[in-house]
């Protein structure tokens, strides 16, 4: 992140809010960028730790309890979920699929701005997430997108390089092959995500028929360890 400031993802489908949002937590201390959708914000979440998103509720396709509930099966990013729907039951719903706030449309843009710096004090400064990943002899560098075996760049595809991150951005938690398709837009399925595991082992194992670092676990998907 530059500077060290939080990097917040906004997810609304209302451009004017979303803008606005944008402009105001920009102009206090922290790093913004906008989706439109859940669509739009998984493809940003593969390629960007963000520290905090900012998710609206009601939005077509996959609303924001479905995209909530999702996320978390594979990232603990915090979530402070906006909604027009006051009543208490929309509340604990939100909660219960994962949002560590909620705050209700019309609202304070100072109360954002307080909800928001409570969420962040709250996470463990030990919790952040690592820029490196060792593999061995190679070096995943998460910032810069690149593997690395001393000087050398070990060259990696798009789709390769898309799949080592979200891995790497989750080491040691499987992954299902269904939400891997979501964080690295892979086509073809869950065939093609075993395709890319099988590309990616060749280039990070010794041994890629007996892999170290990047292993299946049956019934859950691909999970990363590295050293």
């Amino acid at each position: 992140m530059s500077d060290d400031k939080p990097h917040i993802l906004v997810v609304d489908d209302d451009e004017r809010l979303r803008n606005l949002l944008a402009r105001y937590l920009s102009e206090h201390r922290y790093i913004v960028t906008t989706a439109s959708d859940a669509a739009d914000a998984s493809a940003k979440l593969a390629s960007v730790a963000f520290d905090l998103i900012v998710l609206d509720l009601m939005m077509p396709g996959e609303n924001g309890l479905e995209f909530a509930a999702r996320l978390r099966r594979t990232s603990g990013v915090p979530i402070l979920m906006l909604t027009a729907m006051s009543e208490p039951e929309d509340r604990i719903l939100g909660l219960e699929q994962g949002a560590d706030d909620y705050m209700v449309k019309p609202f304070e843009p100072r109360e954002l701005l307080l909800r928001i710096g409570n969420i962040l004090k709250r996470i463990p400064q030990s919790e952040a997430a690592p820029t490196e990943l060792r593999l061995g002899e190679l070096v995943f560098d998460l910032d810069r997108e690149e593997l690395r075996q001393g000087d050398e760049i070990i060259r990696l595809t798009s789709v390769e390089t898309a799949l080592l991150k979200a891995l790497a951005k989750r080491p040691g938690m499987p992954i299902s092959r269904e939400d891997l398709i979501e964080l690295t837009g892979a086509a073809g399925g869950d065939r093609a995500v075993d395709v890319q595991v099988t590309r990616l082992r060749r280039k990070i194992e010794d041994d890629p028929r007996d892999p170290r670092f990047l292993q299946t676990v049956r019934g859950k998907g691909y999970v990363l360890r590295p050293d």
